[in-house]
């Protein structure tokens, strides 16, 4: 089993509190070509194209100028640290042990725009590049020409080792549409997040729990050091539960009552 998660615009580069084996992006090429491609946009140019204030787009141009290689731990950032949304704030990756971060290496995979792929322990610079974006490039209109195949290749190669294949997808519709489906020929399971008043029947997805509840699927995952997709049913973080009523094999739903609005 291995489980996909989206990036996030917020980074948190502080440095780790405990020393880890970090790692490189797998393609780590790729990104090269990218960082080369928006070194070339001007900073109004990035800031039509990401649709970001002239502040953020002169950040992040000046993040695709200072992008360096080699990465080392004193110039980049594991991932699974660097993200700081709402996800990995469920996921809360400071707080687990080196050895279940090294256990997760390829349990755990970070669908990215700029990066493609990231394992939780490979260095990042920071940057912002959404997987939606329509940077033209030398392979086609966008980044899903871009990365192609690549993404799902590289996924399908590391779940293949395991004992069961299921891709589990914890991404948004965003990120996971850059895994192509037809490379990637294994089972998937899209887990939904639900919140509901009367009760399970009527659940609905409130986006920023949804998104916390990712991470801390994610961190189940870490923790039980799962390694078939079924046990992640027995998921009851924070008060939600599988709910095989609402579910279907490719996609399971788990919900929870609303909680109360703070204030």
């Amino acid at each position: 089993m291995i489980a996909l998660l989206s990036p996030a615009k917020s980074l948190n580069l502080a440095p780790p509190r405990q020393p880890l084996e970090t790692t490189l992006p797998a393609l780590l090429a790729d990104t090269e070509l990218l960082v080369e491609r928006c070194r070339a946009l001007s900073e109004a140019e990035l800031a039509a194209l990401m649709r970001i204030s002239p502040k953020l787009a002169r950040l992040n141009r000046d993040r695709f100028h200072a992008f360096h290689l080699p990465f080392r731990p004193d110039n980049a950032t594991p991932a699974a640290l660097a993200f700081d949304g709402a996800v990995y704030r469920g996921l809360d990756a400071r707080s687990l042990e080196a050895e279940t971060l090294a256990w997760g290496q390829d349990r755990i995979a970070i669908l990215s725009g700029l990066y493609g792929l990231l394992r939780p322990l490979d260095l990042i610079q920071p940057y912002r590049l959404e997987m939606g974006t329509r940077l033209e490039n030398p392979r086609g209109r966008d980044l899903y020409a871009f990365w192609g195949d690549r993404i799902a290749r590289r996924i399908a190669e590391t779940a293949a080792g395991h004992a069961d294949p299921t891709v589990v997808n914890l991404a948004s519709a965003e990120y996971f549409k850059a895994v192509r489906q037809e490379a990637l020929g294994l089972p998937v399971v899209t887990c939904v997040f639900e919140e509901y008043r009367e009760g399970p029947e009527d659940g609905r997805v409130i986006a920023v729990h949804a998104k916390r509840a990712r991470g801390l699927m994610a961190r189940f995952l870490l923790e039980g050091r799962l390694e078939r997709a079924e046990q992640l049913q027995g998921f009851t973080a924070e008060g939600y539960r599988f709910r095989p009523e609402r579910s279907r094999e490719d996609r399971w739903v788990f919900s929870r009552p609303q909680p109360p609005r703070k204030g």
